[in-house]
């Protein structure tokens, strides 16, 4: 299946998006520092990204930004807790694929990464 970068500042959310995608066979990388997943997103190929929009130094919406200049192509879902047309329009700007509010549905969750991962 995928390989999955995840980057949220909140280990619940985490654990919670490992368990719920490592069911459907995903390989999930989980952080919660910004540095430390840009570093893995240089080194290792990611079919896609989850990112939480507010993070502790940078804000998602930058951390895409650096991930679209390692990798153009890559993928990547926004996670937010507070939804703004904004928020949604920079990151589809950017080249989000899709985003999801939170708190995360598990169906959704499970749609939106299977669609956003046919292409």
């Amino acid at each position: 299946m995928a390989r999955i970068l995840v980057l949220d500042d909140v280990p619940d959310a985490l654990s919670m998006i490992r368990r719920i995608l490592e069911k459907k066979g995903h390989e999930i990388a989980t952080f919660t520092e910004e540095e430390e997943a840009l570093k893995y997103a240089r080194d290792n190929r990611v079919d896609l990204a989850i990112l939480d929009i507010k993070l502790k130094k940078m804000s998602g919406v930058e951390v895409l930004e650096e991930l679209k200049k390692i990798n153009p192509t890559g993928r990547v879902i926004m996670l937010t807790g507070y939804p703004t047309m904004e928020s949604a329009r920079e990151s589809l700007r950017l080249g989000a694929n899709d985003y999801c509010v939170k708190p995360l549905d598990k169906v959704e969750l499970e749609e939106k990464v299977s669609r956003v991962l046919a292409g």
